[in-house]
């Protein structure tokens, strides 16, 4: 079956990202790959909608994205285009996220599988990389871990990895919900509670929180976090630009939290505060 490949304008952000690969694979969109200028997107030839796209184009969040082209490919094999441009990350040489088509590797402390679907985080984004990086130098033996808008549940996988007790995976969309559940099994972990919901559904008190989200959701639910962190708790933020940095140390000075350090990297922040 022939396949029609669209090319958009990069989102201009991970959220943005997020938000139009959910809907396009909601009107027939099956397969997607990025680089640093556009969103490339492929249906089959039986679902093609343009007048889809086009309205889908005219909604709020996507009337900065531009459809670039719109072309009939000849018949490939698209899951091995894809497997040939993802390449595994590779953490303070301890820690390797990779796909499910790459080799296991013994030479690592952590090689992590992740099959990312749609959902985000599998280290190739550099708030996820830079959380793990600060993971890697953080004690988790035997401690309870929030991982807050957990999306593919990295985090939550190598914190049960690091040797945490119990840990929370909470993220708000479906589809990140529902690769969460296939991550951990590729990972021989059965043991972590997978929640399908926002803030609102934090239940307990933890000695650790991660929360890799945006801005604007760390701000409005920082006192949510703050609330479920016991004493001397830590948490992780990233999401976020370094202009923002200061907007999250006034919030989290303001409920008690202190800031500890913070990572930069193509001016993406990851960074860590302890009650």
């Amino acid at each position: 079956m022939k396949t029609v490949e669209y090319i958009f304008t990069a989102p201009s952000s991970d959220i943005q990202h997020d938000m139009l690969v959910t809907m396009l694979a909601g009107i027939g969109f099956d397969s997607f790959m990025d680089d640093e200028h556009s969103l490339k997107a492929y249906c089959s030839v039986d679902n093609r909608d343009d007048m889809a796209v086009e309205n889908l184009l005219l909604e709020p969040p996507f009337s900065d994205i531009q459809l670039l082209k719109v072309e009939e490919m000849p018949d490939k094999d698209w899951n091995e285009l894809w497997e040939a441009s993802y390449q595994p990350v590779v953490v303070n040489e301890r820690c390797r996220v990779r796909a499910p088509f790459h080799e296991s590797d013994p030479s690592f402390e952590f090689d992590l599988v992740i099959e990312p679907k749609m959902s985000f985080g599998t280290a190739n984004h550099e708030t996820t990389a830079q959380i793990v990086q600060l993971m890697l130098e953080t004690d988790f033996q035997g401690k309870e871990v929030l991982d807050m808008g957990s999306g593919t549940a990295v985090l939550a996988i190598l914190a049960k990895k690091l040797g945490a007790a119990r840990t929370v995976a909470i993220d708000n969309d479906e589809w990140a919900y529902r690769n969460a559940f296939t991550n951990c099994e590729l990972n021989g972990i059965s043991d972590i509670e997978i929640v399908l919901g926002d803030a609102q559904a934090i239940k307990g008190s933890f000695d650790v929180v991660l929360a890799n989200i945006n801005r604007n959701i760390l701000l409005r639910d920082m006192c949510l976090y703050f609330k479920a962190m016991r004493p001397d708790a830590h948490i992780f933020f990233s999401g976020f630009y370094t202009e923002d940095l200061d907007s999250i140390k006034t919030e989290a000075e303001r409920l008690g939290l202190h800031y500890q350090r913070h990572l930069s990297r193509n001016n993406w922040v990851a960074a860590e505060f302890c009650k």
